[in-house]
């Protein structure tokens, strides 16, 4: 059995998945968070999606700078993000589409100016991935039994999901005055974290570099397949799962030789969603409190932009003690 299995949306929305497939799902999401998705039909507009993100990381820095995001307005350009405290080597670009509503009237996604094609093509790729995202946690659910009816209760047409683009370069992108103002280079790409949503919907390009935590093996590859999404969970599933599934442990090693691209779609709850363990009955006596999703995201995301000096909000903190 793959350690990182790949599975056919397709036969699931027909019901045709397989018991191996089924079987192979369970063990990915208990041990390390990660599994592959095809069946998906999104090819030709992922070949698109990839034209314009790479085109909009190529244009000069005074256009990337124009739609720089901001604390108080998260949608935009960013080039020095923080995680766990220590400055990545990216540049992304985070927005929202799709009809989405932000119930924060002055979160909009800041789109550059004169790139039509570039906000066209990302809009319906978000919408894509809103019902990918979907069908992909509403499978997560029934291998374990729990209710669909939560997909629809969590989420609906006001889910706080975003997308961003990402671009890892070799050498550091900002110049020897900015770098005095901001925290040094850690030594990842992208440091180890969880995601604090429900699933990501990854589609990365054929770089590598992309790895997981296993409970079984420490740290493995996500290799690079064509025409698949990586699926991660997030840290909402592990506690609506009440530990039977994990928050994928994840990070990307610095580039050596060539550029690196993904996209992430986070497919995330609606604002006023409580997140709590799911179906008492299927996940047994709850291990963690009830909590608000708002003030868990907002905790999740502060830290982004300075060092607080703390790591940022973790599930532990809402872990029952053991009785």
């Amino acid at each position: 059995m793959e350690r990182v299995p790949t599975i056919n949306i397709n036969d699931y929305r027909q019901g045709k998945l397989s018991a191996e497939s089924i079987a192979a799902l369970d063990k990915a999401c208990r041990d390390h968070g990660f599994f592959l998705l095809s069946g998906h039909g999104l090819d030709d507009l992922m070949a698109q999606m990839w034209q314009q993100a790479e085109g909009f990381f190529e244009e000069p820095q005074a256009l990337k700078q124009s739609v720089r995001r901001s604390e108080k307005n998260p949608m935009g350009y960013y080039d020095r993000e923080l995680t766990k405290q220590k400055r990545d080597l990216k540049e992304v670009f985070d927005f929202k589409a799709g009809g989405h509503q932000s119930t924060r009237s002055h979160v909009q996604t800041q789109w550059p100016d004169d790139r039509p094609e570039f906000k066209q093509v990302l809009s319906d790729y978000f919408v894509a991935c809103t019902q990918l995202a979907e069908d992909t946690i509403s499978m997560v659910y029934a291998n374990l039994g729990l209710s669909l009816d939560n997909v629809a209760s969590d989420f609906g047409s006001i889910h706080t999901s975003s997308m961003r683009l990402n671009h890892y370069p070799i050498d550091d992108l900002l110049t020897a005055a900015d770098r005095l103002e901001v925290n040094p280079l850690g030594d990842m790409a992208l440091h180890h974290h969880t995601d604090p949503g429900s699933i990501t919907l990854l589609a990365q390009d054929n770089t590598g570099g992309l790895q997981a935590l296993s409970k079984s093996e420490g740290w493995i590859n996500i290799p690079p397949k064509a025409n698949t999404f990586v699926v991660n969970l997030g840290d909402c599933l592990q506690v609506q799962t009440n530990d039977h599934y994990v928050a994928a442990v994840h990070r990307v090693v610095p580039m050596s030789d060539r550029n690196r691209y993904s996209t992430a779609f986070f497919f995330q709850p609606r604002f006023d969603a409580v997140i709590k363990p799911l179906n008492e009955d299927q996940v047994g006596q709850p291990l963690y409190r009830e909590f608000s999703w708002r003030d868990y995201i907002k905790g999740r995301v502060t830290d982004n932009y300075a060092d607080l000096g703390e790591d940022d909000i973790q599930i532990s903190r809402y872990k029952m003690a053991a009785t």
